[in-house]
């Protein structure tokens, strides 16, 4: 019996290198489960779109579908722009079994990425010490999924033993530049910024340019392609092909 195929739908962005890194990443996770048919998909801005995406696995004669929402929180994206595309797609295919897993979200292995990723932009700029943290993210108006990025924040910043500040590039504050001066104003002056974003685009670009401005002596790269997603995006397609399975 063929398993069932893994879409990992993401947002998508105008910004080109944002498209190409979500296929990298996607390649990891066909590294990891080369025995699968995995595809990647967006929602707007990218190409492929969902529904491109879906109709060629249905003339592949793939009858069950595994969507994996490659977003990190529960915001307005993940609780309609997505549930809107797979019943769109369940409408225009009822024959496909169709199961839309829980997103990404924010796994506290992802803490291990931020940190490869904050070595290497410290090593660009050879700085070796550090006095706070800015965990930079792309904010929304939900407050849930804030706090959400505030206590992932707050448990990096216990694992390094540094004072720590969530800040956000859209919706709510502060700015990356406002924490990064906030840490000034209290006589900290060594202050990097971990992108918590997967890839790159208008949003993480803004958040650095604020957050250099201000002071801060390094910002990271988003995620990016990088095992420790591909694993997690594994995991939940597992739990998503288990439901699908008669009971």
């Amino acid at each position: 019996m063929t398993a069932p195929a893994l879409v990992a739908l993401a947002h998508g962005s105008r910004d080109r290198r944002s498209a190409a890194t979500i296929k990298a990443l996607v390649a990891e996770v066909r590294a990891l489960r080369p025995d699968l048919r995995v595809e990647s998909a967006f929602l707007e801005f990218s190409k492929p779109s969902f529904s491109t995406v879906v109709d060629r696995l249905v003339k592949k004669g793939h009858e069950e579908i595994v969507v994996v929402p490659l977003l990190l929180t529960e915001a307005h994206h993940a609780k309609v722009d997505v549930p809107s595309a797979v019943a769109a797609a369940s409408a225009a295919h009822p024959e496909v079994q169709f199961r839309a897993t829980s997103i990404l979200g924010l796994e506290p292995c992802f803490l291990e990425v931020l940190d490869v990723r904050l070595r290497e932009a410290l090593r660009d700029v050879r700085a070796r010490e550090l006095d706070a943290l800015v965990l930079a993210a792309a904010g929304t108006s939900d407050p849930l999924a804030n706090q959400a990025v505030a206590r992932l924040a707050r448990l990096w910043g216990t694992h390094h033993k540094l004072p720590v500040t969530a800040a956000y590039a859209s919706s709510t504050p502060p700015a990356t530049g406002e924490a990064v001066r906030a840490f000034r104003a209290e006589g900290r002056r060594h202050i990097a910024v971990a992108s918590l974003f997967l890839a790159p685009g208008f949003l993480p670009d803004r958040a650095k340019e604020l957050a250099l401005e201000a002071g801060a002596v390094a910002v990271s790269d988003p995620l990016g392609a990088h095992p420790e997603l591909a694993r997690t995006i594994l995991a939940r397609y597992a739990v998503g092909a288990v439901e699908l399975v008669p009971v």
